[in-house]
């Protein structure tokens, strides 16, 4: 991440200024994240420049999150164990201002990155994404996201996915 680093947000991240081009989630950052984070309900992670630490050039969210065996494509469940419930982690909000051009794929990989660290620590066999509209979940497929049926809009990543992808 040349010229960037991610770390918690804090109060010394100036919120006002950033712009994603959705206001949901320039709100979100600006009313809504440090409650969440207060609140254990989502960490908030943000990638800033190193040349401005206070300014936010991008965001994103994790929280932990399940869903049901029966909701996922078979090339998915059998690999993972038969609970009716499955452990994932949930990338609820990903954005990048528009001041910084091509940093969303920067933001996943951290956030990925990130996930990846946490499953050796807690089990979590997916990784899901809440697609916002239909650029988002491109964006996502791109990566190697898988839409769910049932739900058209959530994405999957499995953790062995993410696992061979990673370097060692």
């Amino acid at each position: 991440m040349t010229g960037f680093h991610s770390e918690p947000l804090a109060s010394r991240h100036q919120r006002t200024g950033f712009s994603c081009g959705e206001p949901v989630l320039d709100e979100y950052l600006r009313s809504r994240a440090s409650q969440d984070m207060r609140r254990f309900s989502a960490a908030v992670f943000v990638l800033v420049p190193e040349s401005e630490p206070s300014r936010i050039a991008g965001y994103y969210t994790l929280s932990a999150f399940s869903t049901e065996l029966d909701s996922l494509p078979a090339s998915i469940t059998k690999h993972l164990a038969r609970y009716s419930s499955v452990p994932g982690l949930l990338i609820g909000r990903l954005a990048r201002d528009l001041s910084f051009p091509g940093l969303g794929s920067l933001l996943l990989a951290d956030a990925l990155s990130r996930c990846a660290r946490q499953a050796d620590e807690i089990g979590a066999s997916l990784i899901v994404v809440e697609a916002k509209n239909a650029t988002a979940k491109r964006f996502y497929e791109k990566h190697g996201f898988q839409a769910l049926e049932t739900h058209p809009t959530r994405l999957v990543l499995p953790m062995r996915t993410l696992r061979t992808l990673l370097p060692p």
